[in-house]
């Protein structure tokens, strides 16, 4: 439901400010199966995400999906003919060290809800390759407005199924129609990055995330991770930010 609720207000959002001004051109694409493959990927990294903090703290859920960028430099090489560096590879082996910290497979702290923002990762890796690929094909707000609306048409087959009426006051509207609000301006803004720049020079820096996840769980969840997991957290975002000041 949550999921459904941040495409459907992101993809009421767009038609209300861009709906006038584009007409038809707002979902007319060149490529339709990278923008359909695309847009599944978002929709499926979310819903990962959504059922991950449900079972997880915040902050470590988060930390885990911070895999994505490391996941983004090493297959850019393949996908996309702009080749990974043995530092990337390092890289990747290092932020995996830092998941097993975080996880600790084999010891009480460990849940198999960890494998949720993991799914995330790797949709989320995807979806910022296809990101790339869609590039120059189609126009940002085109790309943008696809991508909710197949994220909405996903999320509307399985919502019904388990629909109950969330709202107890009205002003619970807010945060329904802020979460499509503000998930639209932040994917806007990665696709015009990718306009200007590669995957790889681009991944590292959503690692300042972790900044406000840690503030966000302590102040508003009463969360906050133990040291180990500190110290897997610390070392994904030292390989990220490794990577960042490299290029």
């Amino acid at each position: 439901m949550v999921a459904w609720a941040r495409y459907a207000s992101n993809v009421l959002v767009l038609l209300a400010l861009l709906g006038p001004r584009s007409g038809r051109r707002l979902w007319r694409t060149r490529a339709p199966a990278l923008q359909w493959w695309r847009g599944v990927a978002l929709g499926a990294s979310t819903a990962f995400m959504i059922a991950g903090l449900a079972r997880m703290p915040l902050a470590e859920a988060s930390a885990i999906v911070f895999l994505t960028p490391v996941l983004v430099a090493a297959a850019s090489g393949p996908l996309l003919g702009e080749p990974a560096s043995r530092g990337t590879w390092l890289a990747l082996v290092a932020s995996f060290a830092g998941v097993l910290l975080i996880v600790r497979p084999g010891t009480a702290a460990f849940s198999w809800a960890a494998l949720l923002p993991l799914g995330t990762a790797v949709c989320g890796a995807a979806y910022q390759l296809l990101t790339r690929r869609l590039s120059g094909v189609d126009a940002p707000t085109t790309t943008l407005f696809l991508a909710s609306a197949i994220g909405a048409l996903m999320m509307s087959f399985a919502a019904p199924f388990a629909w109950r009426w969330p709202l107890v006051e009205w002003w619970h509207l807010v945060p329904f129609v802020a979460s499509g609000a503000v998930g639209a301006a932040g994917h806007f803004l990665m696709i015009r990055a990718f306009d200007h720049a590669s995957p790889a020079v681009l991944a590292p820096f959503g690692y300042l995330q972790i900044v406000a996840v840690l503030l966000l769980g302590w102040t508003v969840f009463g969360e906050f991770p133990d040291a180990v997991a500190l110290a897997g957290m610390g070392l994904i975002v030292a390989t990220g930010m490794s990577m960042a000041l490299r290029r």
